[in-house]
């Protein structure tokens, strides 16, 4: 081959490369890790692809990678690639929890992942047995104040319920003994038996059983009232935003992810979350949207990490 050809070839594979480079983002598939099917994230992360998809005219796939508190979905997320082609919606657990609670956590959110926003948030419900005699949130608090412990449910260990319960213990200075159910139904089953007498759940999980008159609710754990329980006040309003204890997720992507690559992303998601269609359809999961800049997600899961490993290593939790 003469030296002519060989340049000739040489110069066509630089353009060939620059022509591909060039290709604005996304130019292919695009993928969002998360955790379990069915539950809020998987729910809400195919409802975001769905919009994307039809923003981008790329496919947008949703892949379930289950256990652990998200850790795994959010482990699998944080080695892919970092060129945006590879995201994760975890939650609050995987992305500010996780640290404080595993000791041998494969990934460290502040440094291996590149925030892009805050995607939705839900409440929870601070609820008590039907046979409570208090009627309001201070009464409840101070029926909590005696020698005997009262039996709060949980979820399961180092879930969102069992660390409120704990933030209460640790801001009410209460008497509380934690139960701990395997899953979400069975604890909400153990409340309406009897068997417990309060606790932290989430909207979706608790408010029909508080429509139905099955159980009271207190307080919503957040700053404000939500739109799908109005009724219900919120533990600010009680004077008590100690208690706020919003349940939350977000998108990220690897670290390294190219700054024009994640401000496109914060920018189309935001345009996403801010649609009537989205909001009408958290509001129907029990969450509200929400969303920010990547330095704003960046600084809100910085001072999520820093709240929870206080209730955390004051309550000694440990997961091995």
């Amino acid at each position: 081959m003469s030296a002519f050809c060989r340049i000739a070839i040489f110069i066509s594979a630089l353009t060939a490369t620059a022509s591909v480079s060039a290709q604005p983002y996304p130019a292919k598939p695009v993928k969002i890790i998360t955790s379990g099917a069915g539950n809020v994230g998987d729910i809400v992360a195919r409802h975001i692809a769905r919009f994307l998809h039809e923003r981008w005219g790329q496919p947008v796939i949703v892949e379930n990678r289950p256990g652990v508190g998200q850790t795994i979905a959010t482990s699998a997320m944080a080695r892919a690639a970092p060129d945006g082609y590879t995201l994760g919606l975890n939650d609050r657990t995987a992305l500010a929890v996780a640290p404080s609670l595993w000791k041998n956590l494969s990934y460290d959110p502040s440094k291996d992942l590149a925030p892009i926003s805050l995607v939705a948030t839900t409440p929870m419900i601070v609820v008590g047995h039907s046979s409570v005699a208090a009627d309001n949130l201070a009464q409840f608090i101070e029926s909590l104040r005696k020698p005997v412990a009262t039996h709060f449910f949980t979820s399961g260990p180092s879930t969102g319920n069992h660390l409120s319960n704990e933030l209460l213990k640790q801001v009410a200075r209460v008497n509380i003994e934690n139960v701990h159910y395997n899953g979400s139904p069975p604890a909400v089953t153990g409340l309406l038996a009897g068997e417990t007498k309060g606790g932290f759940m989430l909207v979706p999980v608790i408010l029909p059983h508080v429509k139905a008159g099955k159980v009271k609710a207190y307080a919503i754990t957040s700053g404000k009232r939500f739109a799908g329980a109005p009724d219900i006040p919120s533990v600010t309003e009680l004077g008590m935003p100690q208690l706020e204890s919003d349940y939350w997720i977000a998108m990220v992507a690897p670290a390294g992810t190219p700054a024009a690559v994640v401000d496109k992303l914060n920018r189309d998601i935001v345009e996403v979350m801010k649609t009537p269609a989205m909001r009408e359809f958290l509001l129907a999961q029990g969450a509200t949207p929400a969303y920010g800049s990547p330095a704003e997600l960046a600084g809100f899961m910085a001072r999520e990490t820093a709240r929870w490993k206080k209730v955390i290593d004051a309550a000694d939790i440990k997961m091995d």
